[in-house]
């Protein structure tokens, strides 16, 4: 659409045009819902593998382990803990909450792409070539955060705290809403932290953030990302706090080397 065009165009026609963009996304998301529901052997298959001895995971980790003692003594192999349900309806209400999550997962390119088109018009050909490399990178370091978290964030939590006992009189049960609510929140969250790169570059490319900044305030960095480490991950386990933390600590060095290039420019 040329400018003139969207000039031209009043205020409700841009309310129709809204209006038209999210029927097309909430059909999509719909029909994606409703496929994950129905797939419903498969997608808790999915949920639930960090939970199991033989996740790839762990076997990475064991054989990294044994590498380091030259086989004097690998991780503890991570025990088999019941999932429990506490609610006549909560099984249903947390496998449609999961269908949906998946859906919206699967739609989301569908969704980008919609909600760009509908600001396209509105930018000039510059604008424009920014908003797509902002899109696009944004997306793909929040797919990469979720991946960082299936794969080692949150089985770690989860071999630490499923592992861990007051007494052996307590035997550990965890209950569903737990296990998908942790695993989701921690996917939310280690997705938002991917976006550290991203939200630096759109800060240094207006000017609000420079890479000298970054630098003379390392230090006080570190220690926010030490204490974000923290939350996102529940534990009392050094080596879960620092591989939490490394990839957080990568992505502000990469921010900063990211803002200085922006800066140049």
């Amino acid at each position: 659409m040329s400018e003139d065009k969207g000039n031209s165009m009043s205020f409700w026609t841009h309310i129709d045009v809204l209006r038209g963009t999210f029927v097309r996304i909430l059909i999509v998301v719909l029909a994606a819902t409703t496929a994950a529901f129905f797939l419903k052997e498969p997608l808790f298959n999915l949920i639930f593998a960090p939970r199991e001895p033989d996740f790839v995971s762990y076997q990475l980790l064991e054989r990294f382990s044994n590498w380091v003692t030259q086989g004097q003594g690998g991780l503890e192999p991570v025990k088999a803990v019941q999932l429990i349900n506490t609610g006549l309806a909560q099984q249903f209400v947390f496998h449609f909450k999961t269908a949906f999550c998946a859906g919206v997962v699967t739609a989301s390119p569908y969704i980008i792409y919609q909600l760009f088109s509908f600001i396209a018009p509105a930018l000039y050909e510059q604008e424009r070539k920014y908003a797509v490399r902002v899109a696009g990178m944004g997306y793909l370091m929040f797919v990469a955060g979720l991946l960082l978290n299936y794969f080692l964030i949150f089985p770690l939590t989860y071999r630490f705290l499923s592992n861990y006992q007051v007494s052996e009189e307590v035997v550990n049960m965890i209950s569903l809403e737990s296990y998908i609510d942790t695993l989701l929140l921690m996917s939310l969250m280690m997705g938002i932290v991917f976006e550290i790169p991203v939200i630096s570059w759109i800060l240094g490319k207006l000017g609000l953030l420079t890479s000298d900044f970054m630098r003379n305030y390392r230090r006080h960095a570190i220690v926010v990302i030490l204490i974000a480490a923290a939350i996102i991950t529940p534990t009392t386990d050094i080596f879960t706090l620092l591989i939490v933390s490394l990839p957080m600590w990568l992505l502000y060095e990469a921010s900063i080397v990211l803002v200085a290039h922006t800066n140049k420019k």
